[in-house]
């Protein structure tokens, strides 16, 4: 029986990357891609569970229809019996040795081929959950380049910006200092105006 999933806390998820330098765009993103990723891991193990009880399902119409079978086949023995129950001791006696063999080889027969089909299908369980895995593997690992990758080109990002903003604050506080100068050098000129007018 699969456990109920535990409940992803989108926003909860977004607000931790915006305060970590994420752009909210960016941490959306990652968000919904978190979410298809827990869905489709979901779907897939739903999947091989329905694959599992088809697969139950299906044998167990199997052994039924085989039961079936040794019933109807022992019904028709009983009735071949009765029918030539009027035979002699000798022929009545070779008639239910043969007839023991032949109901001994249909079991053995029955019983390799179910052992067959237990062996195949369960060959192909595994073989599909080993796929699965490894998709999910391929998946993740993928999933995991692309936030990195996104981690390296948003930290240049920052530092392109932050690059810049201390250039632009440089170029602010340059043209402050040729400012006052000009303020000081023009006030020096009115003090000495006035002192000559004076």
């Amino acid at each position: 029986m699969m456990t109920e999933p535990a409940a992803f806390d989108t926003h909860k998820f977004i607000k931790r990357l915006t305060e970590n330098g994420f752009t909210e765009q960016q941490a959306e993103v990652l968000a919904d891609e978190h979410v298809n990723l827990l869905n489709s891991n979901l779907a897939t193990k739903a999947d091989m569970e329905k694959f599992g009880r088809t697969t139950t399902v299906d044998m167990e119409k199997f052994q039924q229809a085989i039961q079936a079978d040794l019933e109807k086949f022992k019904q028709e023995v009983k009735a071949d019996l009765e029918k030539f129950g009027r035979t002699t001791t000798v022929d009545m006696e070779k008639f239910q040795q043969a007839t023991k063999a032949d109901t001994e080889k249909f079991k053995q027969e029955v019983k390799a081929d179910l052992e067959k089909f237990q062996q195949a299908t369960k060959a192909d369980t595994e073989k599909f959950k080993q796929e699965v895995k490894a998709d999910l593997e391929k998946f993740q690992q993928a999933i995991q380049a692309d936030m990195e990758k996104l981690r390296q080109e948003t930290k240049a990002d920052i530092e392109k910006l932050r690059l810049a903003t201390e250039a632009k604050i440089e170029a602010t506080k340059v043209e402050l200092l040729k400012w006052l100068l000009g303020a000081l050098v023009a006030q020096a000129g009115l003090i000495v105006a006035l002192i000559k007018l004076f």
